[in-house]
């Protein structure tokens, strides 16, 4: 099962859950869900922050690199063909020299590939380092995007690859993904593949603002997915009502807590020392497990509100009525 923890906006608490949950998954082994092996990836390549909070051994780390033109001027007949063929302005021809700007470069092979002097192979450039932790009980896996480079998909594409060739799909794999924030290409490449999306947010204006644009864009991908709203107790009952009138379950709520604001400044996980924490983690692990028996489905993506909505008092956890 892969699951992503996404957001409309950065700063909302995505790595908090990401990493408390991946930690309360991999020790308690769960009979439904698939948590022999939690596998948790920061795909926030441009600033990875998960590993503040992991402690463990590295076990891997290996350059990364796209494929980007060399002009081999010996071989150019100076024709322009692959400024005209290029869509991203990476390939520039200038009196008698052909320019190549490789922050640009999507990699499409169009100008190598249609260049009829085979004057611009395609060479690899680092663009980032991968790095594989075993932590004490799951795997961590991150990237980081080096410093002066410009698009962050490839690399998340990349790192995406290694987790699914490195841990295949199975019966006891749990694969987490920290995401970027917002609704952007780097968003899209990473939870284009999951099985279901955990939206974070605050119970705020703005943070309802960039939920919608969160939502908008997984039901346009149809994927489904889930609210948990982080320091609950802030703000207004905005994003509450939105999801009741949506027809989006709210998987948890974790509450506003100055304990989670010092345990996060000290790099500390927070569920084994705040217990409304632990709660909300448990919530949304019982959601998920609904979620692959099939007991829960996708209504929320087109846009149908439930037709019933309810607050269960012992969990605090909003559903729909009806089989989705």
């Amino acid at each position: 099962m892969k699951i992503a923890i996404a957001s409309g906006k950065g700063g909302t608490g995505k790595t908090t859950l990401s990493t408390n949950l991946a930690q309360y998954l991999a020790e308690r082994k769960r009979q439904i869900l698939p948590s022999d092996h939690v596998i948790l990836t920061d795909l926030d390549v441009e600033e990875p922050n998960s590993g503040l909070f992991i402690q463990g051994e590295l076990r891997h780390q290996e350059d990364r690199h796209k494929m980007i033109p060399s002009w081999d001027k010996s071989k150019c007949s100076l024709c322009g063909i692959c400024q005209q063929v290029c869509n991203f302005n990476a390939v520039i021809k200038l009196g008698d020299q052909i320019m190549v700007f490789p922050e640009l470069c999507h990699s499409c092979y169009a100008c190598s590939e249609l260049c009829p002097d085979n004057a611009l192979p395609m060479v690899p450039e680092k663009m980032g380092v991968l790095r594989q932790t075993e932590a004490e009980k799951f795997t961590f896996v991150e990237s980081k995007l080096d410093i002066g480079q410009e698009q962050a998909v490839p690399l998340i594409s990349q790192t995406i690859d290694y987790v699914e060739t490195h841990f295949p799909e199975n019966s006891s794999n749990m694969k987490l993904y920290d995401s970027p924030p917002g609704t952007s290409c780097p968003v899209i490449e990473a939870v284009k593949d999951v099985d279901f999306i955990i939206l974070v947010t605050e119970a705020t204006p703005f943070g309802l603002h960039d939920l919608t644009l969160a939502v908008d864009t997984m039901r346009k991908l149809a994927k489904p997915c889930g609210v948990v709203i982080n320091r609950y107790g802030i703000g207004n009952a905005g994003v509450e009502s939105y999801c009741r009138d949506e027809g989006i379950d709210i998987l948890a709520r974790i509450p506003n807590d100055r304990r989670a604001a010092e345990l996060y400044s000290r790099g500390k996980l927070m569920y084994k020392e705040i217990p409304e924490i632990a709660e909300a983690l448990e919530q949304i692990t019982q959601y998920l497990e609904a979620e692959y028996t099939g007991k829960k489905g996708t209504e929320a993506l087109k846009g149908k509100p439930a037709e019933t909505a309810r607050k269960t008092s012992s969990s605090k956890t909003e559903h729909r009525g009806g089989t989705e």
